[in-house]
């Protein structure tokens, strides 16, 4: 791991002169972005100030890993931080040696930023409750962090065409999205025995593609082959030629899922005649005393462990404020065996706390994040942060929130709404009930910004879908829309899926007031 280490350390400090350079205008956005995904950093708009992404493994965390991020976070006068929904932090508005410092400082500590965005083997996604969850066949933790693991040790020698994504999840609600990612593993029992279902060729973003499941079930000691299966698949077959049709999923359309599926398997054969990756992994024991808690909340989740209980915080849009990260963290310290799982909904899991912790917990965020699934919402960070956005996503999410709030909203009947700046999907829109990906458009004889409307996504083991396009509404109409669309499903009496399934016609009427 010191050779590691030596590598990024030289690698920094040559990203340090390109980040000058382009500072000084020698280089293009196209050209820095080139050089700065695979470090984990991005420009903002204006080209003066940056972003860095930490590779939170699978978003298992601890007190004290928190405690660094938030140090590195204070020493730079940031306000916040930004959890995505890929369980890594995002510090915002920093200056390129601060950054190359903190990448720096990161070796020692075990955090790292490498290939935490770019043409490489993204964070291995893992359901946050995993371990904890009272429905799952088995932990699925030890084996994201093994893949993860796997990435990193050897992450600056990628070649790919594009991002790799790889999922693991608990349960069949797949709270990791392996039914859409290039690669997933839902955790499930074949009698007595531990198994997991695999799912290839997935993705979102432009051209969105639900994942294809295989006819056979693999076992966890082979994880491993089946990852560097995909990993060999892609190199070789993958697109270096147009990054428009760079990702896993667009082998799949060209070879037919029938002629993928058996490609794929013959990769897998191959690494596993070579041998060496057999995974013999156990989740460690969860040995805390409960204390039973008698009461029901929106954000508390009883665990299979006796006693103990999972916090969820939601920062309105992933945004946690600094003040409020350090009180969490001042109070955590209090507590024996806690440990901290972010989700894949910008939100974060406060684990293992007995009955009596977890109220304070309750008790100390309850004004920190959301309290309604409409402020439970999804949203990328957006224009005017990130250098490819097209709207103001997290504007948007702010403007719904307020409007609610001035209309009293308290029925709390619409699911959270997830909104994506681009097409890029970093807000996971296609498999929202409700998304809003934003783009430009013409209307009354002005450039406007607007959001496409998309209904019906979803994601868990067969039912995956991805939403139906329903046409472009102006920014600005949009809350009162979700609120009048909130009134309707209320006065209905039924859930939001059964109103959508039952009362489409009245539905497409309410649409069309506000599509443009």
């Amino acid at each position: 791991m010191d050779n590691f280490k030596k590598i990024l350390l030289d690698e920094i400090e040559e990203f340090r002169q390109i980040g000058h350079k382009f500072l000084n205008g020698e280089l293009t956005v196209p050209q820095f972005k080139h050089a700065s995904g695979g470090m984990g950093v991005y420009a903002h708009r204006g080209r003066k100030e940056f972003m860095v992404r930490i590779r939170i493994p699978s978003g298992v965390t601890h007190v004290d890993e928190l405690r660094l991020v938030y140090d590195f976070a204070k020493k730079n006068n940031l306000e916040g931080i930004h959890l995505t929904t890929r369980q890594a932090i995002q510090l915002h508005g920093m200056d390129i040696d601060s950054i190359c410092d903190l990448m720096k400082e990161g070796l020692d500590l075990n955090l790292f930023t490498r290939g935490s965005g770019g043409n490489f083997p993204r964070n291995v996604a893992l359901s946050p409750l995993a371990g904890v969850d009272k429905d799952e066949p088995f932990d699925v933790t030890p084996y994201a962090l093994a893949v993860g693991n796997h990435f990193l040790k050897k992450i600056y020698t990628y070649k790919l065409p594009r991002k790799f994504k790889v999922s693991f999840s608990n349960t069949k609600e797949d709270t990791a999205h392996c039914t859409v990612q290039d690669l997933g593993f839902i955790a499930c029992k074949d009698g007595d025995k531990d198994m997991f279902k695999v799912y290839i060729g997935g993705g979102l973003g432009n051209n969105p593609k639900k994942a294809i499941e295989l006819d056979e079930l693999a076992e966890p000691k082979d994880v491993l082959y089946y990852v560097e299966g995909m990993t060999n698949l892609f190199i070789n077959e993958g697109d270096y030629e147009n990054r428009n049709k760079a990702r896993i999923r667009y082998i799949a359309d060209r070879m037919g899922d029938e002629e993928f599926i058996k490609e794929f398997k013959k990769y897998v054969a191959i690494e596993k005649e070579k041998g060496e990756l057999e995974l013999h992994l156990h989740s460690n024991e969860i040995n805390k005393k409960g204390i039973k808690l008698d009461i029901k909340h929106k954000r508390l989740y009883e665990q299979k462990q006796e006693g103990l209980y999972s916090v969820y915080l939601h920062p309105v849009g992933g945004q946690l404020k600094l003040s409020n990260l350090k009180e969490i963290l001042d109070t955590l310290e209090r507590f024996a065996d806690v440990d901290i799982r972010l989700a894949m909904t910008e939100g974060v899991y406060f684990r293992n706390l007995n009955g009596e912790e977890a109220k304070i917990i309750l008790d100390l965020t309850d004004k920190m994040g959301g309290r309604t699934e409409i402020e439970h919402s999804v949203s990328c960070i957006g224009v005017p942060t990130c250098q490819v956005g097209i709207a103001n996503s997290q504007g948007l999410l702010s403007s719904i929130i307020k409007y609610f709030k001035e209309k009293g909203y308290k029925s709390d009947v619409l699911p959270k709404v997830f909104i994506s700046g681009c097409a890029n999907s970093c807000g996971v829109h296609e498999i929202a009930s409700i998304g809003f990906t934003g783009k430009k458009k013409r209307v009354n004889d002005a450039v406007q910004e607007v959001f496409q409307l998309q209904l019906g996504g979803a994601c868990s083991v067969g039912s995956t879908s991805l939403g139906i396009a329903k046409g472009e509404m102006l920014t600005e109409t949009i809350p009162e829309f979700l609120y009048k669309l909130s009134e309707e499903v209320d006065k209905s009496g039924v859930t939001f899926e059964e109103y959508m399934k039952n009362n489409i016609n009245d539905l497409d009427k309410l649409i069309d007031k506000y599509i443009v």
